[in-house]
């Protein structure tokens, strides 16, 4: 029965590979509708004929390792259950160590560091596209040491939440997922907290902008707009990326807003303050905690489902998946898989609401700065730095952007810019 279910699993798997490499180089297009072609949301106006081909080339590849990447984990964490291994992995774990915790935190090594190389050559596929199409700059030495800063500081995470999520289990066996839940909030708030002064530091150097002039005039910005800051923080990435960015990161005290080095080099003051116009609505219409907020509640849903479909394959299929008890750390595996699906599922959702606060955030600094110009530029140039797609196929749309696209960013400007004309 083991075997069948391994078999089934990765016959699905290469079917449902093979339905998105045919809907993203067959079937979806991206061609723009009519009343679009020739606007100055139309990529054919502010990219020459290389960079339209390179767009799509890009955008099709990136797309595809996407949705190969996210089932690929599901097939691991249930290949790691059907072959013995995190039986396996308990049993080392149980030969090391006399005492408990110890013996968690070796059976979570070694399920990760599985997971790593098991992972390790899509992510690396992933870093030569971007290098291949010039849209990473890093070294393979600064990439590697990425790699493993993420490694360490999931494992990390890991340490903390396993062991707990373990003993409530054992405590109460009908309602573990709500006490996990319950004592995922402080944890939550607390990583949000610590997000942007302990984590983000791992990866890249924080200083406050350099460009004091420009500092002056997106502070005196903020100050309309009854934000409390002091600073504008920018990030080194010109090292590792040609892309442009910035975003708010962080709650309370901690929060800051963001600029990387690509984006001050490459747009202009007057698109700066649009961007930085789009990030302060986040902190003025509290999307921050709007965010938490709805994260908390879908990780309550989640946990009740993991809950529920957890006892329900531990019954039906435990001795295939080497499960004697949900209780017991071998069913760690079956909860990552589950959690996995779950997210991925709910990613629809929350691609929404975060597209509907994104788009908020576009009006809000359009009306704050009123040069629709420049605010137009500043898309066109994200656009080109990361070779995006201006209008990507409906199932790309739903299931990876957050954002708006930017067909939509750059018309809706432009109908501000025609309305405020007329």
């Amino acid at each position: 029965m083991a075997r069948k279910i391994g078999v089934y699993a990765v016959l699905a798997y290469v079917l449902y590979g093979l339905f998105f490499y045919w809907y993203l180089f067959y079937f979806a297009h991206t061609k723009l509708p009519f009343e679009y072609q020739g606007t100055q949301a139309d990529p054919a106006t502010f990219l020459n004929g290389r960079e339209l081909m390179l767009s799509e080339e890009y955008s099709k590849i990136k797309n595809l390792l996407f949705f190969l990447s996210t089932p690929f984990e599901w097939l691991f964490y249930l290949f790691i259950l059907l072959f013995g291994l995190s039986k396996a992995f308990k049993r080392w774990a149980e030969s090391s160590s006399k005492y408990k915790i110890l013996q968690i935190a070796i059976y979570v090594i070694w399920l990760s560091f599985f997971a790593f190389i098991a992972t390790f050559p899509l992510n690396y596929i992933s870093y030569s596209l971007s290098k291949m199409y010039h849209i990473s700059t890093q070294t393979f030495p600064s990439w590697m040491k990425d790699e493993l800063i993420d490694f360490w500081v999931n494992y990390g995470t890991m340490l903390i939440i396993v062991p707990i999520l373990y003993w409530v289990m054992k405590k109460s066996k009908k309602r573990w997922w709500l006490y996990a839940w319950l004592l995922s909030i402080p944890f939550t708030i607390f990583m949000m907290f610590l997000q942007p002064v302990v984590i983000d530091p791992l990866y890249n150097d924080f200083y406050p902008l350099k460009n004091k002039e420009l500092e002056t005039k997106i502070l005196t910005m903020a100050n309309k707009a009854h934000i409390p800051a002091n600073h504008v923080y920018e990030v080194n990435m010109a090292e590792k990326t040609n892309a442009m960015n910035a975003y708010v990161t962080g709650i309370g005290s901690n929060a800051r807003i963001v600029l990387w080095d690509t984006t001050l080099d490459r747009l202009s003051d007057n698109q700066i303050l649009f961007i930085m116009a789009h990030e302060m609505c986040h902190y003025v219409e509290k999307h921050i905690y709007f965010g938490i907020a709805g994260y908390l509640l879908l990780s309550l849903i989640g946990l009740y489902l993991t809950y529920r479909i957890m006892n329900w394959a531990v019954k039906r299929w435990g001795r295939e998946l080497k499960i004697s008890d949900v209780r017991d750390i071998r069913s760690l595996p079956l909860f990552l898989l589950i959690i996995s699906v779950l997210l991925f599922a709910s990613s629809p959702l929350t691609n929404l609401a975060s597209r509907y606060e994104e788009s908020r955030a576009d009006r809000y600094a359009i009306n704050m700065t009123k040069d629709p110009t420049d605010a137009i530029g500043s898309f066109q140039k994200l656009t080109r730095s990361g070779l995006s797609q201006v209008n990507p196929p409906l199932l790309v749309k739903i299931f990876r952007y957050d954002h708006p696209t930017m067909l939509e960013r750059i018309a809706m400007l432009e109908e501000y810019e025609v309305k405020h004309r007329n």
